[in-house]
């Protein structure tokens, strides 16, 4: 019985790494930057960002800064009132919330050459897709029931123990 806690908590604790969101550097290799013509909106078109995500931008604190923004400050480049401004130069921001979150580069003229991105949050989380039909059962149609659905005692601890697992890692994940 031991042994079973024991990797038990070794699966909880390899998932629960599994469990952390991604990290997304915005423009990869480029990083956030007005030089070499980084497409943003590109970039961000190929990722699936989730909740517990991080984006990282990296750049030089000396000519740009990050700026968290409503979607018309976005579309008009309005750095008057800016949700949130970052400046270190290695900022890191994880997604808390679905939907779409707007940052730019609030240095005059930035942004109007493209240097923003949308980071949209999926609204349904990948892993929860629709069931394809074959995996929809099928109804007055049951499957072999041994023991008439009865575990052995021994046994009926080790799955609550391992079902509670499963609940948490269903919920992290």
């Amino acid at each position: 019985m031991g042994a079973l806690m024991l990797m038990m908590m070794m699966m909880a604790t390899a998932m629960a790494k599994l469990c952390d969101g991604a990290v997304y550097k915005v423009g990869d290799t480029a990083g956030w930057t007005t030089i070499g013509n980084v497409d943003y909106k590109q970039w961000s078109a190929t990722k699936t960002f989730q909740l517990g995500d991080t984006i990282l931008f990296q750049y030089s604190a000396q000519f740009h800064n990050v700026m968290h923004v409503t979607h018309a400050e976005f579309r008009a480049c309005n750095t008057t009132s800016p949700k949130a401004t970052y400046t270190t130069g290695n900022d890191s921001i994880t997604l808390t919330n679905r939907g779409h979150h707007y940052f730019f580069c609030g240095v005059p003229g930035h942004c109007q050459a493209g240097q923003k991105v949308d980071i949209n949050v999926l609204r349904k989380p990948v892993s929860a897709q629709t069931p394809s039909p074959s995996a929809v059962p099928t109804p007055g149609i049951q499957g072999p029931s041994p023991n008439n659905g009865h575990l052995p005692r021994a046994l009926k601890g080790s799955f609550a123990k391992l079902g509670l697992l499963t609940v948490v890692l269903a919920v992290c994940c």
